[in-house]
């Protein structure tokens, strides 16, 4: 095998984990893939001979051209548009821990994006090569340029700012939760079956609980329009239910908190109700953390 072939076999070994780098710290697909060819450019202009860890060093190459294309974005002020939701980063074969990276990948939807885009250049490479791909500070400070503990500096200041946005974050999306459900409530109340198939997704289930009398003959209901049609029914007994955190999560009560009667909780996708769970029984309930909405 000459020289170009197993540089050419060494770079596909590593690209996915590039590209999965290189997309988290840039937030968009095709500069990650632009960072990925530079990375190549770069390779087979050098001298590789002496480099014991090729996966260690394509990711100081790749982290390094991200961090140039991130200052240069800066210096421009160009509004970045996002391309769609992050990829998962499958590229493990340079030893990292696929379980880890498969998780953090996970965890990095648009919003987290979003919040990167505030952060400065070499605060978010640092906090991306930390934080999300595992690097030691050791690793990460000759990328930068700067020595461990301005590293460790920039990716603590980083951290900080990303966990403030991910707060707020958290606290308009429990508000959004929280009007679904008021709105769900009201519908009911009102017998208003056109609002609540507004707001119920079209395969939505309702999972009733056989401790609960009244729905014990029915314990799955199934589509917007029969689970519209049980909550129009109980429109009286809906006029006693409360809004309420159902384990840190939205949902309803009817009954007071020491003895309630049953628990709803709702399942939210898309901006619609996708599932309805009942708990009635007492022992069950014994099992949830219940507060109130409004504290």
């Amino acid at each position: 095998m000459n020289d170009h072939s197993w540089l050419v076999e060494q770079f596909e070994t590593y690209r996915k984990h590039l590209q999965a780098l290189a997309y988290r710290m840039l937030g968009s697909r095709s500069e990650a893939d632009d960072a990925v060819q530079e990375s190549w450019i770069r390779l087979i202009r050098s001298n590789t001979g002496e480099v014991e860890n090729m996966g260690g060093w394509l990711t100081t190459i790749v982290s390094r051209v991200c961090l140039d294309m991130l200052r240069t974005r800066k210096s421009r002020r160009d509004d970045l548009v996002m391309a769609g939701a992050p990829e998962p980063v499958t590229g493990h074969q340079d030893g990292s821990d696929p379980e880890h990276e498969a998780l953090m990948a996970d965890s990095i939807g648009l919003a987290m994006h979003v919040v990167l885009e505030k952060l400065n250049p070499a605060e978010r490479v640092a906090f991306v090569l930390h934080d999300i791909f595992a690097l030691s500070f050791s690793e990460i400070a000759p990328i930068l340029g700067r020595n461990e503990a301005a590293a460790r500096q920039l990716a603590s200041r980083a951290r900080r700012r990303v966990q403030g946005t991910e707060s707020s974050l958290e606290t308009a999306e429990l508000q959004w939760k929280r009007e679904l459900v008021e709105a769900f409530l009201a519908a009911s109340r009102n017998g208003d079956f056109e609002k609540l198939l507004s707001i119920l997704d079209p395969n939505v289930v309702l999972r009733n609980d056989p401790a609960f009398a009244p729905v014990a003959n029915v314990p799955v209901v199934r589509g917007s329009e029969a689970v519209a049609k049980q909550a129009k029914q109980f429109a009286d007994r809906a006029r006693s239910l409360m809004p309420v955190l159902v384990n840190g999560s939205a949902g309803v009560m009817a009954g007071p908190f020491d003895q309630p009667v049953f628990i709803l909780e709702f399942t939210i996708g898309d901006g619609k109700i996708t599932e309805i769970g009942m708990i009635a029984d007492q022992a069950r309930l014994r099992g949830y953390d219940i507060a109130d909405m409004n504290d």
